[in-house]
């Protein structure tokens, strides 16, 4: 029998906050209270940190197959679990595309000595072409809950509409990358004042909105779950609070960069600033955190993008959307966000894995009997992040030399310690 006790730290429990140990057998929470007997059990020294589940990521591009000269599967789920995930949602634009259940059963053997667990998203039609509807019915059979056309969106209105008609027989979900291809195929950045001052083509708030809308209007019509993946807008933001108040049934989610940063982080003309949807006004970002603080999101995700360092090292009109945020998400969010940590856990953890559909096995709250998956976070220590030191094998981020205060200690995935004092253990 597998022993670890987490002791020392504030655990996130149902009723609050409380000074008690976790002790985890085999794999399980098996028991939580004041001082318990370590006996044979690995201890983890969890002083002056916050414990709480373990995170889960909707939204990582884990590269491979097909582009691991940019990531892995084992680089990336190394660099989550440094990063305080216990689960991950790889996307499915790898090569080849994750459209039909060969290709799910080949990201899951991959995947089958990942750090964390690996769940796997599939592409709503195939080659995420917009043409044809993948076989949602046999991939979600193999374990695959949710569909989405990643980076480029379903542009077609009826193709949209079927995709959710199909879905709404299924245990899965439809998430949507809303940019209409029309009015952003040409932009490299927001296109608004500072657009104007580099001379780069923008890409207006615009072309996130009218997909926004027109899925929330499809919602309505089909009464089929959508999930919006990392909005960006001041406007975006007011449809989905509209929407969710009117009872249909609309998740979102946003990611650190969009409330850390914004289209002024492009003058310096760097293309690791580049990313897909692009960085947004003061107004937007400032709208994105009051969303946030309002919880009228459901998740804040690390929109991992990694890309080869070659590949980035070009000019920003010719180079490639995304950067790198497994490791960094965390951080940013407790350093930018004045979040209460039920707030935190709720919008990293508990509300992602409900999308997911894996909260029997993730999420909160940390009780006796569930799955040991958590995360112990120092709140106090400081740390500079320096792409070199990060754990994935691309360096495309534009926090470099940021000073972040927090950081994780021990990440415990499935009761295994996979991150112990702040180091991998494999």
């Amino acid at each position: 029998m597998s022993r670890v006790l987490v002791t020392g730290g504030s655990v996130q429990l149902s009723d609050g906050a409380a000074d008690v140990d976790i002790l985890i057998e085999d794999g399980v929470i098996a028991e939580i209270g004041p001082r318990l007997a370590s006996g044979d059990a690995q201890i983890l020294d969890a002083s002056n940190c916050i414990v709480g589940p373990g995170l889960v990521d909707l939204h990582a591009h884990l590269g491979e197959p097909g582009h691991e000269d940019a990531e892995t599967i084992a680089s990336a789920t190394r660099a989550a679990v440094l990063g305080g995930y216990t689960a991950v949602v790889a996307m499915p634009d790898t090569l080849p595309v994750v459209d039909c259940a060969a290709a799910v059963r080949q990201v899951q053997a991959l995947a089958s000595t990942a750090l964390c667990q690996v769940e796997i998203a599939g592409a709503v039609t195939s080659q995420m072409a917009g043409e044809q509807l993948v076989p949602m019915a046999e991939m979600a059979e193999l374990g695959v809950k949710m569909f989405v056309d990643a980076g480029v969106g379903v542009q077609d209105d009826l193709m949209m509409r079927r995709a959710l008609e199909y879905s709404s027989s299924l245990p899965i979900r439809i998430a949507q990358h809303c940019l209409v291809k029309s009015l952003s195929a040409n932009g490299h950045m927001h296109e608004g004042e500072w657009s104007g001052r580099l001379g780069i083509p923008g890409i207006p708030a615009e072309a996130e909105e009218i997909m926004v809308m027109r899925d929330i209007a499809l919602s309505r019509l089909t009464d089929s779950a959508v999930h919006f993946q990392h909005l960006t807008t001041a406007g975006s933001m007011a449809m989905v609070a509209a929407a969710r108040a009117q009872g249909l049934p609309i998740t979102a989610e946003v990611a650190p960069a969009w409330f850390t940063l914004t289209d002024e982080a492009c003058a310096n003309f760097d293309a690791v600033t580049k990313v897909i949807p692009p960085l947004r006004s003061e107004a937007d970002r400032a709208a994105v955190e009051a969303s946030l603080h309002a919880m009228d999101l459901d998740a804040i995700v690390s929109a991992h993008t990694p890309h080869a360092p070659h590949t980035k090292d070009q000019p920003i009109q010719e180079a490639p959307e995304g950067m790198i945020g497994l490791q960094t998400a965390l951080s940013l969010t407790v350093d930018q966000l004045n979040l209460s940590w039920d707030q935190i856990f709720a919008l990293m953890s508990t509300g992602p894995a409900r999308i997911a559909g894996i909260a029997d096995h993730h999420g909160g709250p940390l009780a006796a009997g569930r799955p040991a998956n958590i995360v112990a976070f120092d709140p106090k220590a400081s740390w500079v992040v320096q792409p070199e030191t990060l754990a994935s094998l691309s360096r495309n981020t534009p926090f470099v030399d940021r000073l972040l205060t927090g950081r994780v200690r021990h990440t415990v995935a499935a009761g295994d310690v996979v991150v112990m004092n702040g180091e991998a253990t494999r």
